[in-house]
């Protein structure tokens, strides 16, 4: 496991250099999936969280909030020992697509360390994210792409499976 702080920036001038390639290779994964390629992807990214330690980069919870269900409110606000209106007055707003996020950035749970100090009961778009496990990647391209400019472990998933697809 990768212990050094990782580049953040120079992830995101890589991810924006390789927009155009990673969106070609994307769209062709979506006309003709190869037929493992649920197998294929999830041996991807079991690889780049191999050599990936999230909490030396944490860009995500710095800088994109996550969708907050009705489920996940319930759930962290009775970890807090908050009611549930308290929780949203404290934390939530209603974005413009009218779904519920963090009034501001980066997320208050997010500690100096990089550690989230709700891990076990965090978002579910926290836990899914970001999203490299799914089956059936190519129904998610769009969100790929736009992740690769923030993750690093999602520019990295996106080339290696490009790898080894294109053998």
């Amino acid at each position: 496991m990768t212990t050094h702080t990782i580049d953040i920036e120079s992830y995101r001038k890589l991810a924006e250099a390789h927009q155009a390639q990673h969106r070609k290779f994307l769209a062709q994964l979506k006309k003709k999936p190869p037929k493992n390629l649920d197998q294929l992807a999830l041996q991807v990214h079991e690889e780049v969280f191999s050599e990936i330690d999230c909490t030396q980069c944490a860009n995500c919870c710095k800088t994109l909030g996550p969708l907050f269900t009705e489920a996940d409110i319930e759930r962290i606000a009775k970890h807090l020992h908050m009611s549930l209106q308290s929780f949203e007055a404290t934390y939530l707003r209603v974005d413009e697509d009218g779904d519920k996020v963090f009034q501001s950035m980066p997320c208050p749970f997010l500690g100096d360390d990089n550690l989230c100090r709700i891990y076990d009961v965090r978002p579910k778009a926290c836990r899914e994210f970001p999203h490299t496990d799914r089956k059936k990647i190519y129904q998610i391209n769009h969100l790929t792409i736009k992740n690769t400019l923030y993750c690093p472990a999602a520019y990295e998933f996106v080339e290696k499976l490009q790898e080894k697809i294109q053998k």
